[in-house]
């Protein structure tokens, strides 16, 4: 019985040892919340590239997912970042901005009478822009070392 019982007690204060050790509700919390951003962009990309280019409503459709995408992108700007990770909340506005600039060219170029081919590039390089500035977020929270990624607002 008293074998039992210290089993049991050092069962406890392990558990509660582990507990005391684990991570910290609010980065969690925060990392689900990156996750689920994550995993709409990735529906949404393969929604805009199922799109059969030679529909006549092909335009409108990927321009909806488009604003389905800024949608996600401004949400993600509005994350309330954990304090150790604060300093990315600069990078999380940026992807937003640049995101809610391409969508708005993409509308442009596509909405016009004609297509606008230097729109849509411009609209291609603040996407691209935003999601660079994604993928150093994500690569932070990985524990990675981003500096194959880095954004530098001046060089762009």
């Amino acid at each position: 019985m008293k074998k039992k019982t210290i089993r049991l007690l050092a069962g406890l204060l392990a558990a509660v040892t582990l507990t005391a050790c684990g991570t910290d509700p609010e980065i969690t919390q925060f990392k689900k919340k990156v996750d689920t951003f994550c995993t709409s962009v990735a529906e949404l990309n393969k929604s805009i590239n199922e799109i059969d280019a030679q529909a006549d409503d092909a335009s409108e459709l990927a321009l909806a997912y488009l604003d389905q995408l800024d949608k996600q992108f401004q949400d993600f700007a509005e994350l309330d970042f954990p304090e150790e990770y604060d300093y990315l909340e600069s990078l999380a506005d940026e992807a937003g901005n640049y995101m809610k600039e391409a969508v708005n060219s993409y509308h442009e170029a596509y909405e016009g009478e004609t297509y606008d081919e230097n729109t849509a590039a411009y609209a291609r390089e603040n996407s691209a822009r935003a999601l660079k500035r994604v993928q150093i977020i994500l690569s932070i929270l990985r524990g990675e070392d981003p500096s194959e990624n880095q954004a530098s607002s001046e060089t762009e």
